[in-house]
């Protein structure tokens, strides 16, 4: 057991929140109990993870995409209002991490992408946010297109929409978890022969092709999955809590 504010220091201190210019709060979003004791993690604090966290009476929620973008109406209403509810009258903790999740060196999305997927990390990409989030590396030995796609599914347990830029066997990689299709430009001007992202947009096929560069769209959700459940699983093992990570389906 840890008191909330003894967590948030250390997640504030491994995390650094401070260096990220995000669209939306990081740390504490709705407070709960003082103490934490059963923590329940998950990419998106949707209703159905609210749900499993109120199942295994847990205390607080860790997710990766919490509430309160930049942008969207500030109204408590509808899901938003059923949510919070939900929440506060439990008595539950929210705490979202956003980009400083994706790119922590060790328990981030893209580090533990890198890991799943075996290639060795060689530096991030320029230009891909304040810092840089995407990373890029080699892969050993030289694989085809069709091979690393296949070996995404058996990594993410999902099949990975695969445009083919070229006709040559990969050496080097890009990627970024989530929505990043939009770095596959920089990715191209480092000469890499492949990037990966979770998204897909209708203009990154044709960038793909003209840029010649391999694009694997892996799934949003199926990238990001693995930064949050490692940092609740070193959360448990350094504070002794009950740790549940909780997997809502998401095909995107």
């Amino acid at each position: 057991m840890i008191t909330r504010s003894e967590c948030l220091a250390y997640l504030e201190t491994i995390l650094e929140p401070e260096k990220f210019q995000d669209y939306c709060p990081n740390g504490l979003q709705v407070a709960g109990r003082i103490h934490i004791d059963t923590l329940v993690t998950g990419v998106t604090a949707s209703q159905a993870l609210l749900d499993a966290a109120l199942d295994l009476k847990a205390d607080t929620i860790l997710v990766h995409h919490g509430y309160f973008w930049r942008g969207e109406d500030p109204t408590v209403v509808g899901i938003k209002q059923r949510r919070l509810k939900q929440l506060l009258m439990n008595d539950i903790n929210l705490i979202t991490y956003h980009l400083p999740l994706d790119a922590h060196p060790v328990m981030g999305n893209n580090a533990q992408l890198a890991n799943l997927l075996e290639i060795a990390v060689k530096g991030s990409i320029p230009n891909t946010g304040q810092p840089n989030i995407a990373l890029y590396g080699n892969v050993e030995p030289l694989v085809m297109a069709v091979d690393f796609a296949d070996k995404i599914y058996r990594a993410l347990q999902r099949t990975p929409l695969l445009i083919e830029g070229h006709d040559r066997p990969i050496k080097s990689i890009g990627w970024c978890s989530g929505a990043a299709q939009g770095y596959i430009e920089q990715a191209a001007v480092l000469g890499l022969d492949a990037f990966i992202s979770g998204e897909i947009s209708e203009q990154t096929v044709h960038l793909a092709r003209e840029l010649g560069i391999h694009y694997f769209a892996a799934g949003h959700h199926a990238t990001e999955r693995y930064g949050v459940q490692t940092l609740g699983e070193h959360l448990a093992d350094k504070f002794d809590l009950q740790h549940h990570f909780i997997d809502i389906d998401n095909p995107v």
